[in-house]
């Protein structure tokens, strides 16, 4: 197992950049540079294209790309070659790219400031199906899976209550809202002050921010 030969593939939309993974990659042994692709909709047409047993088991593809980014390619490789193994590398940390990376079936998420060992390491925990990430981009990672429970958190609001508050956030007066839901105007001062309490705010503006903060408010 150890002498196994992995056969792999460079995503990049910078030539350079393609040139100099494939220069470094190829001086090991154990891997084998098989294609190049500038972009994701370049990628998937050469898988495509590509007899079952020259298709790469491994990729190591840019995040930020004009087009499909890596994310999105990710997500289209992996529903076509569940098998495949995809590292993406970044110069971003972004929280939120963190976890969308990893949402979308990358084993890792590596930044083009790594050690080439580094790199090294990675690829072959790839392999394995073993996640090999920095502490920044763990630490980006919990972050990004924070905010994402954050989001999801309803703060224990009832149903009409989470009603009150999108109308709220619409900018409705009490009058609008008691009118739309078919309530009183007594009822709805009462949700709007469990509002205020379970929500920890002091006023109907904050209550607003918060609603679209937390992504409640469909803007079109």
């Amino acid at each position: 197992m150890d002498d196994k030969t992995w056969k792999l593939m460079i995503i990049d939309d910078h030539d350079m950049v393609r040139a100099g993974l494939k220069t470094y990659l190829m001086l090991e042994p154990k891997f084998d540079v098989v294609m190049e692709a500038g972009s994701g909709e370049e990628a998937l047409r050469l898988l495509e294209a590509a007899d079952e047993a020259d298709r790469p088991d491994l990729i190591l593809m840019d995040l930020m790309m004009p087009g499909m980014d890596g994310v999105q390619t990710t997500q289209e490789v992996l529903a076509r070659y569940p098998n495949m193994k995809i590292v993406l590398l970044t110069s971003f940390l972004e929280d939120e790219k963190v976890l969308a990376a990893v949402e979308a079936g990358a084993v890792s998420y590596v930044l083009k400031t790594v050690s080439a060992d580094e790199l090294i390491y990675a690829l072959n925990g790839a392999i394995k199906g073993m996640p090999v990430m920095s502490s920044d981009v763990s630490q980006a990672l919990t972050r990004g899976l924070r905010q994402r429970t954050a989001q999801n958190t309803d703060e224990g609001l009832t149903e009409r209550e989470k009603e009150v508050l999108l109308l709220i956030a619409e900018g409705r007066s009490n009058k609008e809202i008691a009118e739309e839901l078919h309530i009183s105007i007594k009822t709805v001062k009462t949700h709007v002050s469990n509002l205020l309490m379970k929500c920890e705010l002091e006023d109907r503006t904050q209550l607003a921010v918060y609603a679209h903060r937390k992504g409640w408010v469909k803007t079109s």
